[in-house]
């Protein structure tokens, strides 16, 4: 499976390769060109460096929106074309074409939290005083199966759990500091860091489904008064970490109104990326079941009727 991520609802062009193990390549431009001058030359230069080509790909993610009218438009029109493009004869591995996922905006810039049980506001300038918005929360999916636990128990396995690292030591390490030279989590752990020193030309692993996580809509996106939205996010009685344009353009009324509970990143962390865009899509590969479906290409879900999210008239 190799997913390429489209991102052109924003200021930013952006566009990833990522697969099962996570992140390969991605390109990132921040210039102020058009995407009509950036995004076509730009996919071209990332499957280069990765050395691989469209018809490799198994699934396209575009970034649906809320945005740019002119560089949503963009964006989906170069995903569609990239994957019509595609003859019957040009098929992946696993027996059809490439599928098409318009992943919201906001949803995908949730994903840079992601392994975090954390709520998270992404937030874009919509001028005219506004912001789009949205709520939305990270957590932890379905707890191990018994028989991992088990597993994990008797071996005094090591985890990270949240930012804490935890040690579970056997009955038989008792008596023993946890990380102790020779202790059951000691040796799990070494044997963790030997399994990433293979060679140096092994991948970093980026970004998917790590400990299965989830991420749950809290509040629709929207285009809302920045106080409006302030006040939605107070009655939360969580912290909240802030991302985005609007996040950095309003911060103000963010620390007036919520104070210690809003968390708000640094502009940097709030581009929307097109690694977002493309392990959102491998989510969503998995949880539609075509993740290695072998249906022919007419059975198989394609995306190629969706349209931007647009959450106010221009």
């Amino acid at each position: 499976m190799l997913v390429l991520g489209i991102e052109s609802a924003t200021p930013v062009a952006s566009a990833a390769l990522a697969d099962e193990k996570g992140l390969l390549g991605e390109v990132l431009l921040n210039v102020g060109l058009t995407h009509a001058e950036q995004l076509l030359p730009l996919i071209d230069a990332l499957f280069k460096q990765c050395r691989k080509t469209i018809r490799d790909v198994t699934a396209i993610g575009v970034s649906a929106g809320p945005g740019s009218f002119t560089g949503l438009r963009i964006g989906m029109a170069t995903a569609k074309a990239l994957a019509q493009g595609r003859t019957p004869t040009h098929t992946t591995p696993e027996g059809g074409g490439v599928q098409l996922f318009a992943i919201p905006t906001l949803e995908a810039m949730a994903w840079q939290m992601m392994g975090q049980q954390v709520f998270v506001s992404p937030m874009l300038n919509a001028r005219r005083e506004q912001i789009y918005a949205g709520l939305y929360r990270w957590g932890p999916g379905l707890p191990l199966a018994a028989g991992q636990a088990a597993d994990r128990g008797s071996r005094g396995y090591a985890q990270v759990a949240g930012n804490s690292l935890i040690g579970e030591a056997s009955a038989d390490d008792r008596g023993k500091a946890v990380f102790d030279e020779g202790s059951g989590a000691y040796e799990a752990l070494r044997e963790v860091f030997i399994s990433r020193q293979r060679g140096k030309k092994d991948r970093l692993i980026a970004g998917v489904g790590d400990g299965g996580w989830t991420l749950d809509t809290v509040i629709q996106a929207e285009a809302a008064d920045p106080l409006h939205w302030a006040e939605k996010l107070r009655t939360q009685g969580q912290t909240i970490y802030l991302v985005g344009d609007g996040a950095a353009m309003y911060k103000e009324i963010w620390q007036q109104v919520l104070g210690s509970s809003a968390q708000i990143l640094p502009p940097m962390c709030g581009l929307c990326r097109g690694s977002f865009i493309a392990l959102a899509t491998i989510d969503k590969l998995g949880k539609c079941g075509t993740v290695g479906d072998s249906r022919e290409n007419s059975d198989r879900p394609n995306d190629y009727s969706m349209k931007p999210i647009y959450l106010r008239g221009i």
